[in-house]
């Protein structure tokens, strides 16, 4: 009787399919070995592994199988015939396994005081990390190993291998991981994605041993009970706490808005009286550059018509100060009355008819009379006291250095205004 195989060694079925486990168990020598991608396959004899092989077309022969040289028969044919058992691992991974407490966890919420109860859910992701440590932990010599088995999901609570164990680890940890990372329960759905990575590491450590992780691993939901009185108070104050501290905010702004807008209003005055300032000072600047320029115009006008009239500033000073004495005189303010009381006004004030002498020289027809008036009064008291009323006393009679007028008795020079020399 011709001993049965065959020659070709694969496997093709769902991706649900963890391990599967040939239906055949003996091979011949040359048998093709086909391994896809997503796959490996072990090769079994006596519950050890002979040989372990990854993706791609093996051709069985003893050098790449050598173990099982000494398990080899000879069929009544002619052919070398090896009897194994091969297992095909799946190490694609498993997606959106659903997963859920079976009651709510207890948490206290420290900054309350308050216990509540919660419940959580969500889904995970699974693959085969090591193929030897699946078969020799989970399948042994079973024909296989589906995602069921593990996970449960589908069958009644208890009867998933691993389902116990991540119920266990979300409800041992869950409340922990809220505690140690301060999160408020209220808010507790802002803060998914930690719960999920810190949860995923403590059930990650268990599935390593059996050759199975999860890259993935999600909390989708939390469960609060909104008819607890405790949570209900937790939320109340919550709220109040949240009022409070959004009421401050406002005021805070509010005082800071205030705070600003009277500092730019104290900005805004300071700037408008420097501005007021400046202007007052650039007018007063201005009024003295137009009194200035007026007053440049005036003295340069009247120094052209002194110029065109042939005299001096010098001159014209002279003469305002003349016209003033003897005005004082002809008023009737002086020593001795009338025309000769104004020369000794002019004599008193210190102002000497020598320094007068442009005066006399162009006023000389206005002050002839005066002078002259002046002569006749010196001449007659001349001649009284000389006790000769009748011609004038040569004695005492003076030159006047100035002009060279001779014969002068009175004591100013009538021509120039010269003062009589003293002897």
């Amino acid at each position: 009787m011709a001993v049965e195989a065959i020659s070709v060694i694969k496997y093709e079925g769902s991706n649900e399919v963890l391990a599967h486990k040939h239906e055949k168990e003996d091979f011949t020598i040359g048998s093709q070995l086909i391994v896809h991608e997503s796959q490996e396959a072990l090769f079994f004899r006596d519950g050890m592994i002979f040989d372990q092989f990854t993706a791609g077309r093996h051709t069985l022969v003893t050098n790449n199988i050598p173990k099982v040289r000494d398990y080899m028969k000879l069929g009544t044919g002619g052919i070398n015939v090896f009897h194994c058992e091969v297992y095909f691992i799946n190490m694609i991974t498993q997606m959106g396994i659903r997963w859920g407490t079976d009651s709510k966890v207890r948490l206290f919420d420290p900054a309350s005081g308050l216990h509540v109860e919660i419940g959580a859910s969500g889904n995970y992701n699974m693959r085969v990390t090591d193929a030897r440590k699946l078969i020799l932990k989970l399948v042994g010599t079973t024909d296989g190993l589906i995602q069921s088995d593990i996970t449960g999901e589908g069958k009644s609570y208890g009867t998933g291998m691993f389902k116990a164990l991540i119920i266990n680890k979300v409800k041992a940890n869950l409340a922990r991981i809220i505690k140690e990372e301060n999160l408020n329960i209220l808010e507790i759905d802002a803060y998914l994605d930690v719960l999920s990575s810190k949860l995923m590491v403590d059930i990650n450590e268990a599935l390593d041993e059996y050759g199975l992780t999860m890259p993935e691993f999600y909390v989708t939901s939390i469960v609060t009970p909104d008819d607890d009185p405790n949570f209900v108070r937790l939320k109340q104050q919550f709220a109040d706490k949240t009022l409070k501290v959004r009421e401050e905010e406002v005021r805070k702004a509010e005082a800071e808005a205030a705070q600003q807008r009277r500092i730019v209003e104290a900005q805004t005055e300071a700037q408008l009286k420097a501005v007021n300032a400046q202007g007052d000072a650039d007018a007063i600047r201005i009024k003295a550059q137009a009194e200035a320029e007026a007053y440049k115009m005036k003295a340069e006008a009247e120094a052209a018509e002194m110029q065109m009239k042939g005299y001096t500033y010098r001159d014209e000073t002279a003469r305002q100060v003349g016209l003033e004495a003897m005005q004082n005189g002809i008023t009737g303010g002086g020593n001795g009355g009338g025309a000769a009381g104004g020369i000794g006004d002019v004599a008193s004030l210190g102002v000497t008819l020598g320094a007068m002498g442009g005066v006399i020289n162009m006023t000389k027809d206005a002050m002839a009379p005066i002078m002259g008036e002046s002569q006749k009064v010196g001449e007659g008291f001349g001649n009284v006291v000389a006790g000769n009323t009748g011609a004038p006393a040569a004695e005492g009679a003076w030159n006047c250095p100035s002009c060279g007028k001779a014969g002068i008795t009175s004591r100013f020079c009538p021509d120039c205004g010269a003062s009589r020399p003293v002897q």
